[in-house]
């Protein structure tokens, strides 16, 4: 209850910055995993509340960001088949492929659907048994569980015309990519609740202790993650590198167990490619032998897929946390929502869509008090 009255305290933003400002003695630097947290971060302003010392690095935790292109170019190929129904999530009809998008498919007359659960389209497939429905499943943890019961049920349920364009990856193995990368200035991250929510938080403790980087499991909410940034810039003064769980009213540490053994039985580890990033060994899942007949890939045999990324578009600095969105020569002028170059502008969860939503077009503004966090 005592966390509960706190978290509703309408000054406790203010507390927890005074705490953060009272802890900070050198600048450090911290990744926040999820798109979502980077948007509660832009939307309220809470990188600009934070002390000078204390920088916040977007990560590529937008799961429509990181869908590699050839995915995207693949789903293009399979929905404009006259035979197909292509169903999907709204946020991935807009992505750019090469050359095109999931709506321009649709207006030249590919059956490409908006859905808003992978059961749906398999309703879809039971009302139609004359034409092959595809579900777009991507996305990271949280989204592969019900992408995984839909596929059990549709061999449980024999429907052979369903099948589903696998893209789904993990975190865990992102966050060894970035501290293995020359290049990295992260000193500590905020893991993603939601993924900790299915997963738990067991893989994270040896990423901590190998790479001597705090690790605290964040919420989504300015509080949340004002907490989390709190937690971990006392970390790092005191020279500590564990694992803290400051979601707990969602994330225990086994994670959701019913989820996780839907996860084992209909889909096996893989290396993955990450849009902008590369290939990251063991990142992502695919169907398992025992359902790869519901595989789309293997069912439509889309290989020989050739790509090209547009040359001015820098998504892949900014989904590594090298480049802010407003320092691509791009951003706001030929890469607009309206026009998007790559997926960051377009997804709802993207860097550059915050930025460009919120007005973040240039420079960083001043610092502004605490009151406008809530």
């Amino acid at each position: 209850m005592k966390y509960i009255d706190e978290f509703q305290d309408p000054d406790l933003a203010r507390r927890l910055l005074d705490r953060i400002r009272a802890t900070v003695t050198r600048p450090w630097a911290l990744m926040e995993v999820c798109g979502g947290q980077t948007h509660t971060i832009i939307r309220h302003g809470i990188d600009q509340l934070l002390p000078d010392e204390v920088e916040l690095i977007h990560g590529p935790g937008c799961p429509v960001c990181v869908t590699p292109l050839e995915v995207i170019d693949k789903a293009l190929e399979i929905a404009s088949r006259p035979d197909v129904v292509f169903c999907s999530f709204g946020d991935m009809l807009r992505v750019p492929g090469t050359g095109r998008d999931l709506f321009g498919v649709r207006g030249e007359g590919g059956d490409v659907r908006v859905v808003y659960s992978p059961l749906d389209a398999l309703r879809i497939a039971q009302q139609n048994p004359d034409r092959q429905v595809v579900f777009f499943g991507i996305g990271f943890e949280t989204t592969a569980p019900p992408n995984a019961m839909t596929v059990h049920q549709a061999r449980k349920l024999g429907i052979r015309n369903f099948s589903l364009l696998v893209s789904h990856v993990r975190v865990p193995p992102a966050i060894e990519a970035i501290m293995n990368s020359p290049d990295c200035r992260v000193q500590a991250f905020l893991a993603a609740g939601h993924v900790c929510s299915v997963m738990g938080t067991g893989e994270y403790p040896e990423l901590a202790e190998r790479h001597r980087v705090p690790i605290v499991v964040t919420g989504f909410e300015p509080l949340d993650i004002l907490e989390g940034v709190r937690r971990t810039v006392v970390q790092l003064e005191r020279g500590e590198h564990t694992v803290e769980n400051a979601y707990a009213r969602a994330v225990r540490e086994e994670g959701n167990p019913a989820a996780r053994a839907m996860l084992d039985d209909v889909f096996e580890v893989t290396d993955r490619a990450w849009r902008g990033i590369g290939v990251i060994p063991s990142s992502g899942w695919r169907l398992s032998e025992r359902y790869r007949e519901f595989d789309a890939e293997h069912r439509f045999s889309v290989d020989g897929i050739r790509t090209v990324e547009p040359a001015e578009c820098r998504a892949g600095e900014v989904l590594q946390g090298l480049l802010k969105p407003h320092e691509c020569e791009a951003f706001g002028t030929v890469c607009t929502p309206r026009t998007p170059l790559g997926a960051t502008m377009v997804s709802s969860e993207g860097a550059c869509a915050a930025y460009y939503l919120y007005r973040r077009l240039g420079a960083a503004p001043a610092r502004r008090e605490a009151t406008s966090v809530v």
